[in-house]
């Protein structure tokens, strides 16, 4: 069942304009928001696990603008990477704010979703230059970042490995059978299944239609071929150190220790660092084997932004409470609570923030990372076919014929 919780908000918004992230000029004295009634409702959508920050950002914006308007704002938990399918339900009756992942934003503006930002320089100036880009469509800036870390990298607990065992996910395979413990990583999603494709001369990527893919993961040429990732997989799937949870079972089975390392993301550094304590240890992804070669695992980078829906009825003032839960202070209380990643750049090169070792990973782990920019298409025949290989192929066809089968969905029309 959805949860639902409401914060009501006395007294908000701004007469003078915010320092640091501001971005649209507002007089709360002007021709907004005089219709009969002096109490302003905002619905604001966030991850689950950000409910008691945004609390706390919350709190701190009516506390800043005390006495200036009546407000009700309601929290509503969503998924940052299902935003947009549940705002294309009902764009007009949507979160007046949102959270979301930067892959979603040429079809929330190409959907109307979205306008341009104003004061964009602002914006520009303060955050840093790839998460602007993020945000931006054909050099327009759209939404205004808010992470700059949505990628993944390796967790890893020093009680059982050294150094030299985290270079090779084959040697951490060994090590964790051997205890009875398990590797874990998330087959179920094409986001991370890409690590093993993406170092590997298999391309994929968007069309210059914005819409439709293009993938060579299926090909039967070159020095890697899609057989041999696919053989790869089937080599790791059925290992018995190894396990395909999502992210809530990977944070259960760290607490419990029956996950010893596994590939995730910044998001439950905190969790991770509070389950293993001062065996707590990150690091770029690991090697595997492939084609009878080491293969240096590569991964999608991505950043979280927060959008205002162009059909808000209070649109300027959910411009100025987005503004404020990306400003400066907001995103490191963000990294304090969550361990998220900056996107603004004086809250990144904190020292709190670069002594990080889940940061630190990260920043290692992007010499091999890119930027996600793929169609819609590319999730389910891609669940389908880890969801085939982590059951042992039951339907008996060739790995050959169950990528081509898999390019095929990736990229329809």
């Amino acid at each position: 069942m959805k949860k639902k919780s409401s914060i009501w908000l006395p007294a908000l918004l701004l007469a003078v304009f915010l320092t640091g992230c501001q971005q649209n000029s507002l007089d709360p004295s002007g021709e907004e928001q005089t219709s009969g009634s002096d109490t302003v409702n905002l619905t604001v959508w966030g991850a689950e696990e950000d409910e008691e920050l945004l609390r706390q950002i919350i709190d701190g914006f009516e506390t800043e603008y005390q006495g200036q308007a009546d407000f009700q704002i309601t929290y509503e938990p969503q998924s940052e990477s299902h935003c947009t399918d549940a705002l294309m339900a009902d764009l007009e009756n949507g979160a007046d704010v949102f959270a979301f992942a930067d892959d979603q934003l040429n079809t929330l503006v190409a959907a109307g979703a979205l306008e341009p930002i104003e004061n964009a320089d602002t914006v520009r100036n303060s955050n840093l230059p790839e998460a602007v880009l993020a945000a931006s469509v054909n050099d327009t800036l759209y939404a205004l970042p808010l992470t700059a870390d949505n990628g993944y990298f390796l967790y890893y607990n020093k009680q059982y490995f050294s150094e030299q065992d985290i270079a090779s996910f084959d040697r951490m395979l060994e090590i964790a059978a051997g205890q009875e413990k398990k590797i874990s990583m998330e087959w179920s999603s094409g986001w991370y299944v890409y690590s093993l494709f993406g170092n590997t001369g298999l391309t994929l990527g968007l069309n210059d239609d914005g819409i439709t893919n293009y993938c060579t993961w299926n090909s039967t040429e070159g020095d890697i071929k899609g057989t041999d990732v696919a053989r790869a997989m089937q080599n790791i799937a059925v290992h018995p150190g190894f396990v395909s949870v999502d992210d809530a079972g990977f944070v259960e089975g760290v607490k419990n220790n029956t996950i010893i390392a596994g590939v995730n993301g910044v998001w439950n550094a905190v969790a991770v660092e509070q389950a293993w304590g001062k065996n707590f240890g990150a690091a770029k992804l690991p090697s595997y084997t492939c084609a009878g070669r080491q293969v240096q695992m590569a991964s999608f980078s991505g950043y979280k932004l927060i959008g205002v829906n162009a059909y808000s009825e209070n649109r300027e003032w959910a411009a100025k409470l987005a503004e404020w839960i990306t400003n400066e202070e907001n995103q490191k209380l963000r990294f304090q609570l969550r361990g998220q990643g900056p996107a603004n750049t004086k809250a990144a090169a904190s020292e709190e923030v670069q002594s990080s070792p889940a940061i630190v990973a990260l920043l290692e782990q992007s010499e091999y990372s890119c930027l996600q920019r793929i169609g819609g298409n590319f999730w389910d025949p891609v669940s389908t076919f880890t969801a085939d290989t982590l059951s042992g192929n039951p339907s008996g066809k060739s790995l050959q014929d169950r990528l081509d089968t898999m390019v095929e969905g990736i990229t329809a029309p």
